[in-house]
């Protein structure tokens, strides 16, 4: 069975860091694009970050120079890491395989996320 698995999420102040994982089974990491999203609450998911199969990487312009993702392919598992965290970076964060390429829509079932809070 295809599945990922995120974990890693908490609480955090803001401008401090975390490292989101996502586990891959059933499926050859190296064989897909994999992205990272989320959502907060009352918006619509959003995509955050990507890394193709060949270890290209993208970034949404807000996160940029803060977030890192990154891959362990023998692991089967996708990072990413979030420094100089905000208030607004608060969501559930996902991972899912993009069709075709990073710039692709995600497809396959989500997963049940990780809660990401960034308080005071």
């Amino acid at each position: 069975q295809l599945q990922l698995v995120e974990s890693g999420g908490g609480l955090v102040q803001p401008g401090g860091s975390l490292r989101l994982s996502c586990v891959a089974s059933g499926f050859a990491l190296d064989s897909y694009d994999i992205g990272w999203f989320r959502q907060a609450p009352g918006k619509e998911r959003e995509g955050v970050s990507c890394i193709s199969r060949h270890g290209t990487t993208y970034y949404k312009d807000s996160i940029k120079g803060r977030f890192t993702i990154s891959k362990d392919n023998a692991k089967s598992t996708v990072y990413l890491q979030m420094n100089s965290l905000k208030p607004e970076d608060t969501a559930v964060y996902y991972c899912a395989r993009r069709l075709g390429s990073c710039t692709g829509p995600a497809f396959g079932s989500w997963g049940q996320g990780t809660q990401v809070t960034v308080s005071s």
